[in-house]
């Protein structure tokens, strides 16, 4: 993630004169880029909280729409027609409606929805803006219909887009790949309910910002769009609330550590099955070239894998989440092996199939329902402590970042206390991860796909 977050933020550089022939050598003291002052500081802050402040409100905005279709679609349609709303046909019916109406907005409308979610990480370049109404409702249509996909993903897109796309208007001074990366740390800092994620995300890349001063001076923007986002959230109604009704874990115990190692290393294999059928479904799902064509039938499959696996298996997985924190005896092993093998398979489709969305908030399900069979396994493992190393392996595996892999593991649980067994096991964790693939479609893939130099549709193939 951090990788894809200096996709963005690496053109930034902040111009310094450079010495003629016979200019004498600056002083080895000098830092290599000019010192932020406290001035500019403040200055930047202006733009920063905006951007915060903005980035929430259009997340709020789509979540609440996408809300609202999805009260219709799950609730008053399915009661006005006398059809129960869990109905293995009724799941089976929306998700194939949602593949058709996603594949002909991609097809139809300018811009095509922008890129395959396939092929891009959190961060993103900014889009066209006539890219972005397509991208909004496809998102929505997703969020609504029971994709097993999250916002992030798209919402950073069309945040940066809009942010690049206003600050360049009202002021020139602020160079754009800077907005972008505020843009990107305000969305996460919304999206989370807290800057602290977004802190630290950027404090892996940080060093690659071209400007002096201390690892806090080069935090300090992205801090507070971060903050702005967070806080905005928060008075909207929203946030990434703690869930577990576990009691504190206390203080840390050594065969629990190897227990913890266990289920974290074994939920983290368990996500790499999953990127691993990646390439080879998205591949599957392109050889029909038509989006209509492998998005309806990826509708289609999400909707036979929902008639299995229930409703719980349905929707970005965040409130299913708290649904199977609420009473995690209800759900013996076999059930939640059932669940996990579902969860995962519909992940691994809605991701290739052209639909639009992000892979963490799924990804955390997934932790969640590992993390709950690991300690269902293993009685004597504390059930805070499985579960939040049940969403360190398979957040690890799919973000590929430790950081965020052990703050969403402890803001899950909402429990400190299990954040140095989490520090220790995160090592074990990451030596199962750090030379296994990414969760993303490389141009390697995309070549491997021999896609025709120009699509059916008219959209070049470089943004499938």
């Amino acid at each position: 993630m951090s990788r894809a977050i200096l996709a963005v933020v690496t053109p930034c550089r902040y111009r310094v004169p450079m010495p003629g022939p016979s200019a004498p050598s600056p002083a080895p003291a000098t830092p290599p880029g000019p010192q932020l002052t406290v001035r500019r500081l403040m200055l930047l802050s202006i733009p920063a909280i905006l951007i915060g402040v903005l980035s929430a409100v259009s997340l709020w905005g789509l979540n609440q729409i996408a809300g609202q279709l999805e009260d219709g679609l799950w609730t008053s349609l399915p009661k006005s027609l006398g059809i129960a709303s869990d109905s293995p046909w009724w799941i089976f019916a929306v998700l194939t409606f949602t593949g058709i109406a996603v594949g002909l907005v991609v097809w139809l409308v300018p811009g095509h929805a922008g890129p395959d979610s396939a092929t891009t990480e959190l961060a993103a370049t900014p889009l066209p803006l006539s890219v972005l109404p397509g991208l909004a409702v496809v998102v929505m249509l997703s969020l609504a219909g029971g994709v097993s996909l999250g916002p992030e993903n798209p919402i950073v897109a069309i945040n940066v887009s809009l942010a690049v796309a206003i600050v360049a208007r009202i002021s020139k001074a602020v160079p754009p790949a800077l907005i972008g990366a505020l843009a990107i740390s305000a969305t996460i800092g919304a999206l989370f309910g807290t800057p602290v994620a977004a802190a630290l995300v950027f404090t892996g890349m940080v060093g690659e910002f071209k400007m002096g001063g201390s690892l806090w001076d080069k935090l300090f923007l992205p801090l507070v769009a971060a903050g702005a986002g967070s806080v905005t959230t928060y008075l909207l109604g929203g946030g990434f609330g703690a869930q577990s009704p576990f009691d504190q874990y206390g203080a840390p115990q050594p065969f629990d550590l190897l227990q913890g190692a266990l289920v974290a290393c074994a939920a983290a294999a368990f996500g790499l099955v999953g990127i691993y059928l990646f390439p080879l479904v998205h591949r599957a799902f392109h050889a029909l070239r038509h989006p209509l064509l492998f998005t309806a039938l990826g509708g289609i499959l999400l909707g036979a894998l929902g008639a299995i696996g229930g409703p719980i298996t349905l929707f970005k997985g965040l409130d299913q989440s708290a649904q199977l924190l609420a009473d995690p005896s209800a759900y013996p092993p076999g059930q939640l092996s059932v669940i996990l093998l579902v969860k995962l398979a519909a992940l691994v489709v809605a991701a290739s199939a052209g639909f639009r969305g992000g892979r963490i908030f799924p990804a955390v399900f997934l932790g969640v329902a590992a993390g709950l069979l690991g300690g269902a396994l293993l009685p004597g493992l504390p059930l805070s402590l499985a579960v939040a190393c049940g969403i360190l392996g398979v957040v690890l595996a799919i973000a590929r970042d430790g950081w965020v892999a052990l703050f969403v593991a402890v803001a899950l649980v909402d429990d400190i206390t299990v954040l140095p067994m989490l520090c220790i096991i995160v090592l074990p964790a990451w030596l199962v991860v750090t030379r296994a693939r990414e969760m993303l479609i490389t141009p390697d893939d995309l070549a491997r796909e021999r896609p025709p130099a120009r699509l059916p549709w008219g959209q070049p193939a470089s943004v499938r």
